[in-house]
């Protein structure tokens, strides 16, 4: 967990911090506020069911531009209910939110995750949220380079390049706390033609 809240800490940071394009002042911001930024991406995919192996319980599926996919669905509920031809939808959410306030506090993480399968019987579908707070404090910054040192929940300290999308990164001290909020989202609902 350790390794991969680092990890995740550093994907997020960079993605925050760096691609300021789609990133978007936080709407709840004041001008006396600390800077934030959130960003969201909406992917949706269909596909039809192709073939389908109950025994090893995997589903191929192909989209409208041929592209094959199979699909490992060991943990899916109601296989049995899947037939080639059926369509498959699937629509995935992902929103980032990153603000800056001021705390003392230790950084921190924290996740949840929720799963919700169609009732057995039905056709298979389901939503599956993951949402993850992640805090970092800010150990320095750098206004001249655009820099900013972050130490994160598992004591690492790295350095990342903000971009200058960032607006108001001289509103951000050293000892502020950066708080990144991701969720995630993740629907599928198979359909007969």
């Amino acid at each position: 967990m350790k390794k991969i809240t680092t990890v995740v800490l550093g994907i997020i940071l960079f993605a925050a911090f760096a691609s300021g394009a789609s990133a978007k002042e936080a709407a709840g911001d004041s001008k006396a506020g600390k800077p934030g930024a959130m960003a969201v991406r909406v992917v949706n995919w269909s596909a039809t069911v192709k073939a389908i192996d109950y025994v090893q319980k995997t589903v191929v599926l192909v989209d409208e531009t041929g592209r094959e996919v199979s699909v490992d669905a060991k943990k899916a509920r109601n296989l049995d209910q899947v037939l080639v031809g059926d369509k498959v939808n699937i629509k995935f959410v992902e929103e980032l939110v990153v603000s800056v306030k001021k705390s003392d506090a230790p950084p921190r993480a924290g996740v949840t995750r929720t799963v919700r399968l169609a009732p057995k019987g039905k056709m298979p579908g389901g939503i599956i949220t993951h949402t993850a707070q992640i805090q970092a404090n800010v150990e320095d910054i750098d206004y001249g380079k655009r820099t900013v040192t972050l130490k994160g929940p598992a004591g690492n300290i790295r350095t990342y390049k903000v971009s200058k999308e960032v607006k108001r990164l001289k509103d951000i001290k050293k000892g502020d706390q950066v708080v990144l909020d991701i969720t995630q989202a993740l629907a599928l609902d198979v359909v007969k033609p």
